[in-house]
């Protein structure tokens, strides 16, 4: 029934009426009518053949572009904006189709403008004199009326448009040199090229005036390819050729630059060329008239722009509330803009267009996903060449105002991101992300581990249901700076996986997770002793160089030490570093600490690691303290040593030494971290020859004591990796 529904609305039109002709009747327009000789005056016949070639050769290759996405995927309403949201994401379509719908409407003052001035300009008695502005603004209304009505109507009058323009270029090429007056005007100061092809530019832009048709065509697959190319070349075939025949009728370059009706006056039949520049500016307008409302339509109904705009009325469907924008805006380009200063304001938002458009075809070539089976084949190197082209054009014409406009886009891009748009398709950045997580996997699998590039990939295992959110706080603080990896794991009892129930859990744990500000994959797995599913996954989560570097546990209780134990060396025996973090005691009231404390007992290989993840916790903060218990030493020799390995570290820190003096270990923090956020502590490895029992023994007593010292974390080195070198 929705097929049926969608199969319903829009006109249903053709390759000839749907796309040939609005893009045609676009390319051929104000630009070659009013500016070719000014054109021709600036950079000569090789510049402007030139300059003719580089852009039809960009809109060649975008046709390209989007005649393979368009024979991908099922095409809507939107055109362009269409494609770039369902190939880049709801964000990079907004970012693109918001400047693209505003595009096209300022290109409806630029047509109407183009139209007013030659008019005003024909010598026909009844506009001289004329206001160019109120001209404009009469005959956008004329242009709004007929195209929001019916656009059915639209396209049909723009068969007689054709012919007229047909007839103009007949006039013109069977016309002669015209005659000029005896005194040559004033030659003004000539542009260069690149200013010169921004002028030009939007001539060749009418391509997206047909796309934009794409929700009433009865095969938009099919018709838009056939369609947009069709066109491209036929203008480029007129483009090519009118250059050179006046040239031929008019060599005087100060003519060429100040007369704006040379074509006109070259021609065997004046009033041909003078029906052909209305006929040619009005069916432009026409064109993007038509085309605008349905982008904004379009970004309506992805919720990007106000749900009003998306409104349809009739059998086509037609967006007479976007009709109503888009005439806004054009009154407004006619009022506050001429045809030189819109120009070059379109060229830019076309070309990022355009752009983008190569970008995806190029992509998804690239890529070969078993999603790319294009009915129009191009080779990926193709729209990536247009890509190129179209962002060294861009920088040419004007590198501030091109960074300007892609800064433009990219607020559009994350405000939209913020709104946290849910799109009901699926896009190609998974298959970016893809390709390029693949492309670094390979690259990291020959890198051998060096100090300098370490970051903690962490494999957090958590109890069902979770309880020590300090984990998942830890989690985040040591990979905030980016670069880290964190699944969060935990053991499920049997007959929970591939349940209902196993997705509420995995929900559990990300709501968890996401109250901490924590971003992390979260990895299940069903065994029927939990001390066997945790080995499972210290032994083999993980890929390649992106497996855990570091396990992550919560302290125990006494009933799963001897487990939790067995777990640590476990991890120790694979190389992976180990950290235990404390709970904090609901009965006690928060440490409001301002220290992150560091103890040391000097040597050993956690002295780099404690640093590390110190450094990575709360560099900002709170400063640290790092603190060295000694007993068979001088408190001037560890000062000394802590000293200097603080300097080559480049951290600074206040140090404190402590003597034993017959107390433990963990008494002297407790005494003496009263007053930290966080306090990290070394944890000894399982020494040669000692059982797994004296190992547990040892793992129970230090973890009986964890609830004595201020936020506790315990940290092992198992890494093959001498983390005391990060700091040199």
């Amino acid at each position: 029934m929705g097929r049926t529904a969608e199969k319903a609305k829009g006109y249903g039109f053709g390759t000839f009426q749907g796309v040939f002709t609005p893009s045609i009747l676009t390319i051929v327009g104000v630009v070659m009518y009013l500016r070719f000789g000014w054109v021709l005056g600036n950079v000569g016949l090789g510049g402007t053949l030139l300059i003719v070639t580089i852009g039809s050769t960009i809109t060649f290759l975008t046709a390209l572009s989007i005649s393979a996405l368009a024979s991908n995927m099922r095409m809507k309403g939107g055109g362009a904006y269409y494609m770039l949201s369902r190939s880049l994401g709801v964000e990079a379509g907004a970012a693109l189709g918001i400047p693209l719908a505003l595009s096209q409407a300022i290109c409806v003052s630029f047509y109407v403008s183009g139209f007013a001035e030659s008019l005003v300009d024909s010598g026909v008695a009844f506009a001289s004199g004329l206001d160019v502005r109120m001209v404009g603004l009469v005959t956008l209304a004329a242009i709004a009326v007929v195209s929001t009505l019916s656009a059915n109507l639209a396209l049909k009058v723009q068969y007689l448009i054709m012919a007229a323009i047909a007839a103009s270029l007949v006039s013109f090429f069977l016309g002669s040199p015209p005659s000029l007056p005896e005194q040559a005007p004033a030659a003004p100061a000539t542009l260069g090229f690149w200013p010169v092809f921004a002028i030009f530019f939007p001539a060749v832009t009418g391509i997206l005036s047909g796309l934009g048709m794409s929700g009433d065509l009865k095969d938009p697959g099919k018709s838009i390819a056939r369609g947009t190319i069709a066109a491209v070349l036929t203008g480029y075939a007129i483009y090519m050729a009118v250059p050179v025949a006046l040239h031929l009728f008019v060599s005087d370059r100060a003519t060429l630059l100040t007369d704006n009706m040379i074509l006109q006056k070259c021609a065997r039949c004046q009033g041909a060329v003078l029906a052909g520049i209305w006929a040619a500016t009005l069916s432009s307008a026409i064109g993007s008239f038509l085309a605008a409302p349905r982008v904004m339509q379009a970004l309506s109904r992805d919720r990007v722009a106000p749900a009003l705009f998306g409104r349809g009325f009739g059998k086509g469907d037609d967006p007479y509330f976007a009709s109503l924008l888009c005439f806004a805006l054009a009154a407004a380009g006619i009022w506050f803009g001429g045809i030189d200063s819109l120009a070059p304001v379109l060229t830019l938002v076309n070309l990022s267009v355009y752009g983008f458009l190569n970008f995806c075809a190029a992509m998804e070539g690239l890529m070969s996903s078993p999603s790319w089976r294009p009915a129009f084949k191009v080779r990926s190197g193709l729209p990536l060449l247009g890509f190129v082209l179209c962002l060294a054009a861009m920088l040419m014409i004007s590198t501030a105002w091109t960074l300007v406009a892609l800064a433009l886009e990219l607020v559009v891009f994350w405000t939209a991101k913020r709104r946290d748009l849910k799109a009901s398709w699926g896009d190609m950045r998974g298959g970016i992300y893809a390709q390029v997580a693949a492309f670094a996997l390979r690259k990291l699998v020959r890198k051998k581990v060096v100090e300098r590039n370490w970051r903690p990939n962490l494999l957090v295992l958590s109890r069902l249901p979770v309880q020590n959110r300090r984990m998942f706080d830890f989690a985040r603080g040591v990979t905030l700076s980016g670069g880290s990896l964190v699944t969060i794991a935990s053991v499920l009892p049997p007959g929970i996986s591939g349940t209902p129930r196993e997705t509420e859990i995995m929900d559990s744990i990300l709501r968890a997770a996401s109250k901490s500000g924590l971003k992390a994959y979260v990895k299940l797995t069903g065994a029927a002793e939990t001390f066997d599913g945790v080995s499972e996954l210290i032994r083999t989560y993980g890929f390649g160089p992106v497996s855990p570097n570091t396990v992550v546990f919560g302290v125990p209780t006494s009933e799963h030490c001897f487990d939790v134990a067995a777990a640590v060396r476990l991890a120790v025996s694979m190389k992976k570093n180990v950290v235990i973090v404390g709970e904090h005691d609901e009965s006690k009231p928060a440490i409001q600490g301002k220290y992150v404390d560091v103890w040391w007992r000097g040597g050993g290989t956690n002295a780099g690691l404690l640093l590390a993840l110190a450094w990575l916790l709360d560099r900002k903060s709170n400063p640290m303290r790092v603190n060295m218990i000694v007993s068979n030493r001088t408190r001037e020799d560890a000062e000394a040593e802590l000293d200097g390995f603080l300097k080559e570290s480049r951290i600074n820190a206040v140090t404190r030494v402590f003597e034993a003096e017959g107390r433990s270990f963990d008494e002297i923090i407790a005494a003496n971290s009263t007053d930290a956020a966080l306090t990290l502590a070394g944890l000894r490895r399982p020494e040669e020859g000692e059982t797994p029992g004296e190992y547990a023994a040892y793992f129970s007593a230090v973890c009986d004591n964890m609830p004595s010292i201020p936020s506790p974390i315990l940290v092992l080195s198992a890494e093959e990796v001498d983390f005391r070198r990060i700091f040199m």
